[in-house]
């Protein structure tokens, strides 16, 4: 008998060995059991989750000459035919191949004849989405009122693309991705059978990467299994055949970012790439790395948010995460997902992973919110070092450490002390009012992320942009309101905000007073 894959050789033959989807079952099962069968049923979710497996099982029960307890007894001429394949009662179609009107039109023509023997004929057509609208709608009289003998079942991993028309008549089942422990022990359980040793956390890492497939998961064990036939599957294994990078390296590397060393970063890129690592995983693994650094530092549960990372590596993760502010981990994870969508399609992936390094040690390269906090952050860490940063001919920053003791500078600007406490207010709070202005309008929130809060001639709010578009925008009736009640509703008062256009040819931009950084860092007056 030639090779079966895994994932075929596993395929359930009763509904007990369907894992993550007992919402699924139960109904199902109950079902059969009560002779309550529907006529058409959708099956929904993303790939490798059992919609094909469940389908498979539901046509062989409802057949089942002898079901036991809501399962196929496998052991009837029925069951016996359909496992072989040979049964012309559970006919299925591939809609990917089968999509035009005639195909669907051979279908209405067959429902016409009643099944030979077994009870029901069921139809699985598998990514229904890809029927032409013809062949919808060729198919839709039939689905509404097919025969007694006739169910449909409709497989999809894109059910948006499905007319309503056919889902009013079809019950709808959305299979949910499979959990990572749920994986894992299905894997060992079927690795105890095989009689092959896999190390856990081999498994672990390979149940993580199949991300939520169990159909996956199966098919990336048994690449390891081929490559290393015969000998203990090792986690070290795993990272060698799916071209992955142990977490070692990620925190070498997070340590190089936060030095700002970009040549250390080329440096660990070089003997990632030197090692045979794939860079697209690379990259999708380094940002479940800051995922997870993230949900230590804003989760006081963490082992309720991470469940795939050891004792060690999770107390490991918490001392990095110390070292690093939770503004800057959302730039880095924003940098790395931007990239992640760029280089799948790229043909220079190196070029593309190491700027998106430079760009996590040089902030400055970006202008925009979190890159300019994760740049003020540093300005004020040399602050606090004794570096004073000085302009020089050419614009450019250069540190240099003080011989003495400036002299306190007399500066030009409106007093903190001056301003009324309103403003004050919302000064110190425009951050929190931008994110929820963001939830009601992402446009005006974006807009106002990159605006400066001002005080005009009169010492009221005035918001300063550098783009006509943007002012006549924030300008709008509607808009302006969301501001003032979100506004309103942070400090309990009613104020008057104004937009002001700044024309970066006529005007500089350092002369706008900005009032969130007066507030927040106040200077020294004689």
């Amino acid at each position: 008998m030639s090779y079966l894959a895994l994932y075929r050789k596993f395929r359930p033959d009763n509904f007990k060995d369907v894992k993550g989807q007992e919402h699924i079952v139960t109904t199902l099962k109950n079902q059969i059991k009560s002779e309550r069968i529907g006529h058409a049923y959708l099956f929904t979710g993303t790939r490798g989750t059992g919609k094909t497996s469940v389908a498979k099982l539901f046509a062989k029960t409802v057949n089942c000459q002898d079901p036991q307890e809501g399962n196929p007894c496998n052991e009837c001429s029925m069951c016996k035919g359909i496992i072989a394949g040979t049964s012309m009662n559970v006919i299925e179609i591939d809609a990917a191949s089968n999509n035009g009107v005639e195909n669907v039109r051979e279908i209405v023509e067959e429902v016409r004849y009643s099944p030979t023997e077994g009870r029901y004929k069921v139809y699985i057509i598998d990514e229904v989405h890809m029927l032409s609208t013809g062949a919808f709608n060729a198919l839709l009289k039939t689905i509404e009122e097919p025969p007694s003998y006739v169910i449909f079942i409709l497989a999809t991993t894109e059910v948006h693309k499905i007319p309503v028309t056919i889902l009013s008549r079809c019950q709808r089942y959305d299979f949910k991705r499979i959990d990572l422990d749920i994986i894992v022990d299905r894997l060992s359980e079927l690795m105890t059978e095989e009689k092959i040793e896999v190390e856990d956390k081999a498994l672990q890492y390979i149940a993580r990467a199949a991300d939520g497939s169990l159909r996956d998961a199966l098919s990336l064990l048994d690449q390891c299994i081929s490559f290393y036939l015969g000998e203990t599957i090792t986690y070290e294994n795993v990272l060698e055949v799916l071209g992955a990078v142990d977490t070692k390296v990620f925190s070498q590397l997070l340590e190089a970012i936060g030095c700002h060393d970009v040549s250390r970063c080329i440096r660990i890129l070089d003997d990632v790439e030197s090692n045979g690592r794939e860079l697209s995983q690379f990259v999708i693994d380094f940002i479940w790395y800051l995922r997870n650094m993230l949900l230590v530092k804003t989760t006081e549960d963490v082992r309720e948010v991470i469940i795939d990372i050891s004792n060690e590596n999770l107390m490991i993760l918490k001392q990095e995460a110390q070292n690093i502010d939770v503004d800057t981990l959302m730039r880095f994870i924003r940098v790395f997902s931007e990239l992640s969508n760029q280089i799948r399609y790229a043909s220079r992936k190196r070029v593309l992973v190491e700027i998106g390094l430079i760009k996590l040690c040089k902030p400055q390269m970006e202008q925009n919110y979190d890159s300019l906090l994760n740049r003020i952050k540093i300005l004020e860490e040399k602050i606090e070092e004794g570096i004073t940063i000085i302009p020089t001919a050419n614009s450019k920053m250069v540190d240099s450490k003080p011989e003495f003791e400036p002299e306190p500078v007399i500066r030009q600007e409106i007093l903190p002390e001056a301003l009324p406490d309103d403003l004050k207010a919302v000064a110190s709070n425009w951050r929190n009012l931008v994110n929820q202005i963001a939830k009601k309008s992402p446009p005006l929130g974006s807009i106002l992320n990159g605006s400066t809060l001002s005080v005009d001639d009169n010492k009221g709010l005035e918001i300063v942009v550098t783009d006509i578009v943007d002012k006549e925008f924030v300008d709008r009736e509607s808009h302006k309101k969301i501001i003032l009640d979100t506004i309103a509703r942070m400090i309990n008062k009613q104020t008057d905000i104004s937009v002001r256009f700044l024309d970066k040819e006529k005007e500089n931009m350092n002369d706008v007073v900005d009032l969130t950084r007066l507030i927040k860092a106040p200077i020294q007056y004689e």
